[in-house]
């Protein structure tokens, strides 16, 4: 076979297609925030993929190994409505969506006369039957394209593909905020619904974004899925670019990680200010978008203080300052005394997760 054919074949089979998925996660390969339970408007526990009503449904969203066949998929993102809401008010919207950050879009040259197409494609599977609405919003315009795909069998995998044209009127700021949001609209009351749907139109009306569009939310026995969602340059949809692990973590963490005591518990090495007091510098697994947000979930005592020559403490408090894109500094407070001076390790075990946030 000459290089030229082998090329070809690479390029066929989604092998080596030089990053050109402007969706992270797109296999749903990193669930680093886990199963999240009673979930109404937050991150899923697929990363870069966040799940926001308005209305009275709840959700569980788990990593699935439920996949289409043949496709090289192991995970999808199962989304299980465990709190149904069968009697939309007008003003309900159910969503599940990515924020692609705005400086990673500077290639589609919106703004201009030569803005570029862009093509979505992903694997759904649907409770519902019917139309579905599958919406990208240009945030820097505050506009809408909405686009609708027809489910024919429920509960059954699909492959879906639409394209978008480009904007020329308005550019993608070049920074790190909101560029292009990808919307799977779920339910949607009349405030959303009740007006008229123009394909491939980019608009700003909230009652044209989903008009026609099912309710997958109307009963407990309701599970929606997805996977295998790529956003590409073009009119054209290509094999899906699988992507190792490693490289999808590291565009996850970007944006949101976590220290816990599945992923080696150690946290930072410090010293004691004074009797109980810590503080340690605390560096990122990667630089992030933005200052991160930190917090801790879990039973904060099993943030372990260690103490030179005696037993190891408990966590009784916590605190942080300094954030940056890199680092930030963390203060605990033990809950048994040690030394003035002493260096100590700080490392999470059971239940407690020390997170950091910088989400778009």
């Amino acid at each position: 076979m000459s290089k030229a054919a082998e090329l070809a074949a690479l390029i066929g089979s989604g092998q080596a297609q030089g990053d050109r998925n402007l969706i992270i996660n797109g296999a749903m390969q990193v669930a680093q925030r886990g199963t999240q339970t009673d979930q109404t408007s937050a991150y899923t526990a697929c990363d870069r993929f966040e799940f926001t009503e308005t209305g009275a449904t709840v959700v569980t969203t788990s990593q699935d190994t439920t996949v289409p066949s043949g496709q090289g998929f192991t995970s999808s993102l199962k989304i299980d409505v465990t709190t149904a809401d069968s009697s939309l008010a007008s003003g309900d919207f159910v969503v599940l969506s990515q924020t692609i950050e705005a400086q990673n879009l500077q290639q589609l040259k919106y703004g201009t006369s030569s803005a570029e197409n862009v093509t979505l494609s992903f694997w759904v599977r649907s409770p519902k039957t019917g139309t579905h609405i599958i919406e990208l919003r240009h945030h820097d315009a505050s506009l809408y394209n909405s686009q609708t795909y027809t489910i024919s069998s429920a509960d059954t995998w699909q492959y879906v593909t639409v394209t978008y044209s480009g904007y020329t009127a308005t550019a993608i700021n070049n920074d790190n905020g909101k560029g292009f949001l990808v919307d799977w609209i779920l339910a949607a009351g009349s405030d959303f619904t009740s007006g008229t749907l123009s394909s491939d139109t980019w608009h700003s009306t909230q009652a044209n974004r989903a008009v026609g569009q099912v309710n997958c939310v109307d009963n407990t026995a309701n599970n929606f899925f997805l996977t295998g969602v790529q956003l590409e340059v073009g009119d054209v949809a290509t094999a899906f670019e699988h992507e190792d692990f490693g490289t999808t973590l590291v565009k996850c963490q970007r944006y949101y990680s976590q220290y816990d005591a599945t992923n080696g518990g150690w946290v930072a090495s410090g010293f004691f200010y004074n009797t109980t007091a810590v503080e340690a510098s605390v560096r990122y697994p990667q630089t992030m978008r933005a200052a991160a947000t930190i917090s801790t979930s879990g039973t904060l005592s099993d943030l372990v203080i260690q103490r030179a020559g005696t037993s190891n403490a408990s966590t009784s408090s916590i605190s942080s300052v300094n954030a940056s894109t890199v680092a930030y500094k963390l203060m605990p407070v033990a809950g048994s005394s040690s030394t003035a001076g002493y260096g100590t390790n700080i490392y999470a075990q059971s239940t407690v997760i020390l997170t950091h946030d910088a989400e778009l």
